[in-house]
């Protein structure tokens, strides 16, 4: 259950990115966010460490998080800065289901770690990409700059998955988080001073977009992820949590008011059977 509200959670959290932008720029929006979503960590970071004092595996010293929280938070930049533009001009919708095909990445760039793969990580590849051709490639065999900015996007965030799953059994993991979200939203403002220009009319305006991203889509899921997966095999968390795409898509249609034609369903479909498929521990194969 902590997993699949994490999922609704950061489903929803494509219509507050989507309705934020309407004001804010892209990096603006992200240094906000993360600012605040770095913030919001410190307290559930305090009752993690009066919690565990006693607990001599969880005394990691903050200095060992600061390389790879940084590592991680400027590749967080770079998918969440790509995210944050295709949004721009594409549905909340389209971008999560995109966005998800970092589950079937995953798995291909785990080839170059010398990794096993199965035949059902090839078929799932081959679904999602067939359904993301019918999603996003229109009859004149043209792609929205917003599709394309969120399928680039889907390689950070299947490369910053990677950077986690090897520094989260090394450093405390809170701390890991921290840092790179503190890095993200310092990147991000930089480039929002940059190439943007920042008012207090228009943050004002955002803030709701702004508190959802930050503190519900960052701080509380994060957390309920953590949590959660202490619990569950890897290979459920992974299903329940692609269940965003399918969260993004209702939040879609029942706040922003938009629809997907038979084209369009039929793809989700297609990505979403090929993402379950990937994540299914069966026919193994080396390569």
């Amino acid at each position: 259950m902590m997993l699949l509200l994490t999922a609704a959670i950061w489903g929803f959290a494509f219509i507050a990115q989507r309705v934020g932008g309407k004001f804010l720029g892209p990096f603006t929006y992200n240094g906000l966010r993360f600012a605040l979503g770095s913030l919001s960590l410190l307290p559930v970071m305090h009752f993690s460490k009066k919690l565990f004092k006693n607990n001599e595996e969880t005394r990691e010293s903050t200095e060992s998080a600061v390389l790879p929280g940084a590592i991680a938070g400027a590749v967080v930049f770079a998918a969440a800065s790509l995210q944050q533009i295709g949004l721009s001009s594409t549905t909340a919708g389209k971008a999560a289901f995109i966005t998800g095909l970092y589950l079937v990445i995953v798995p291909l760039m785990g080839i170059f770690l010398r990794q096993y793969i199965g035949l059902n990580s090839w078929v799932g590849c081959a679904a999602a990409l067939s359904g993301l051709y019918f999603l996003s490639v229109t009859k004149g065999f043209s792609v929205s700059p917003g599709d394309f900015y969120e399928f680039i996007g889907a390689f950070f965030w299947a490369a910053h998955i990677l950077i986690i799953n090897h520094y989260s059994r090394k450093v405390d993991v809170l701390k890991l988080s921290f840092y790179q979200f503190a890095v993200c939203a310092f990147l991000s403002l930089a480039a929002a001073a940059v190439f943007e220009n920042i008012t207090l009319s228009a943050v004002t305006a955002a803030a709701v977009p702004v508190l959802y991203g930050g503190i519900c889509s960052v701080g509380v899921a994060y957390t309920l992820q953590a949590v959660g997966q202490k619990y569950a095999q890897p290979a459920h968390a992974s299903i329940l949590l692609s269940m965003e795409s399918v969260f993004a898509a209702v939040g879609d249609f029942l706040i922003l008011h938009q629809t997907l034609n038979i084209r369009e369903i039929s793809g989700c479909a297609l990505m979403l059977a090929g993402m379950l498929l990937t994540q299914l521990p069966v026919f193994k194969l080396k390569t």
